[in-house]
């Protein structure tokens, strides 16, 4: 498995697939580059998206979310962007949460590709959440 170095924080990153960047950055398409780009998760990073050779960042003010896993004690931050939980939402009712988003999963409503800005499914980060 390749690793990805994120060069602000020198810390792992995610690939992240240009479908989800297209979707969630608010800035023109026109920066983007046929590269691969990676998700920084570091919460201390400003970087949230960066290209496979580094010449290219991209922070979460360039984008149309705000970033769960870089405010992950902000209690009124996305955790769930398909079903719109928040941080607090999830602590006050974390068993209903949870319950509604594997429906919403299961009902094929789930669009975490191009939704969350990890690019991969929620359920993991809510599930946490309920428990942190």
């Amino acid at each position: 498995m390749n690793q990805f170095i994120c060069p602000t924080c020198h810390q792992t990153g995610k690939s992240a697939e240009t479908l989800t960047l297209k979707a969630l950055l608010a800035v023109s398409l026109t920066e983007l580059r046929d590269i691969e780009y990676h998700f920084c998760p570091t919460p201390d990073c400003s970087t949230v998206y960066f290209s496979a050779d580094g010449s290219q960042f991209f922070s979460e003010a360039q984008m149309r979310e705000r970033v769960y896993q870089k405010h992950p004690d902000d209690p009124s931050v996305f955790v769930c962007y398909c079903f719109r939980h928040t941080i607090e939402s999830i602590k006050r009712e974390p068993k209903a949460v949870i319950a509604a988003v594997t429906q919403g999963i299961k009902a094929g409503l789930c669009a975490c590709d191009i939704r969350n800005p990890q690019g991969t499914c929620c359920l993991g980060n809510v599930r946490k959440e309920s428990v942190r």
